[in-house]
């Protein structure tokens, strides 16, 4: 049985409300003041991914907002609009619609393709973009084809399979052991041992029974593969082309299974900005839950630092 959206909307320090954007309304959980800090979750997650980080940078003079993006958690469900490009025209009007004419982008796993996405896009309303878990969508596409035994096949298996009609989205939402059995294929070790492990993969598997989710959460991944080989995605690649001109840091895990590092590593080719690489040990593809403390010194630190030029 699917559940209410309102399960999403989880007490603490933050402030839950709704902002409309792009012809739809999001959900946001914001707290603190100063320069925005929009956070962007990836898969299989929503807004609670940044719960961490939301104190964090709140507590270091910014003002954090984590969205739930479309299809997910308690944010409209519209049946279609699933493409990166949608995607990233909903963060550019998102970030206007919070009352900013730019922003930092944080983007983690799918919410960091989108991320890189927004900033070759929407170059106006992207002051500096931090990728977590996350390859340039071009270099993904690169290391699909040239390690077809490692990123190709290994850790790309769930991308082949969530391109099944029906299966991959019925699992999600009656079944917390698939769920849990991506968490457990992409993490490290450390917090897979931890006290806090099981509540949250349970947490972010009870979110996908929430109406639609489980199903619209597989569109972009679906997208990603299908328009290879349509006009749409031809005028896609071709944007993603142009080299993102905001400074970026990219932080990744030594243990990612499921982007892995020497993937990740050959995104710097399309910066033309300030470009900075951290890597981090025993940590998997979700680095702001599985290492929050060295997320948030990484993050904060860049964000303090004055830009020096490439």
């Amino acid at each position: 049985m699917a559940v209410d959206s309102s399960l999403v909307l989880l007490d603490g320090p933050w402030e839950h409300r709704t902002v409309r954007a792009n012809g739809i309304a999001f959900h946001v959980a914001e707290l603190g003041a100063g320069p925005l800090v929009l956070l962007l979750h990836g898969f299989p997650q929503m807004w609670w991914a940044w719960r961490h980080q939301l104190v964090d940078l709140a507590d270091a003079g910014f003002r954090a907002v984590a969205v739930d993006q479309r299809g997910c958690g308690a944010s409209d469900k519209p049946p279609r609009g699933y493409d990166l490009p949608t995607l990233a025209e909903d963060v550019a009007k998102l970030v206007t619609a919070l009352g900013e004419r730019a922003a930092v982008v944080v983007g983690s796993g799918l919410g960091g393709m989108l991320a890189w996405t927004v900033a070759a896009r929407h170059p106006q309303v992207v002051e500096r973009v931090a990728v977590l878990g996350a390859a340039h969508p071009l270099r993904l596409r690169d290391g699909i084809v040239a390690d077809p035994r490692g990123q190709g096949r290994a850790a790309s298996h769930a991308l082949w399979s969530f391109q099944l009609p029906r299966w991959p989205e019925a699992r999600l939402a009656r079944d917390p052991a698939y769920a849990r059995g991506l968490f457990d294929s992409w993490t490290g070790p450390a917090w897979r041992a931890s006290a806090e492990y099981d509540a949250a993969v349970a947490r972010y598997a009870e979110a996908l029974r929430i109406h639609a989710v489980a199903h619209l959460c597989l569109e972009p991944f679906r997208w990603m593969v299908r328009s290879r080989f349509r006009p749409d995605g031809h005028r896609y690649t071709q944007s993603m082309r142009v080299p993102v001109a905001a400074p970026v840091l990219q932080l990744h895990g030594r243990l990612d299974g499921c982007v892995l590092p020497s993937t990740a590593q050959g995104s710097e080719r399309h910066v033309a900005g300030e470009y900075q690489w951290r890597a981090l040990d025993n940590v998997g593809h979700f680095p702001q839950d599985e290492a929050p403390q060295a997320v948030a010194t990484e993050l904060i630190d860049w964000l303090r630092r004055p830009l020096t030029g490439r």
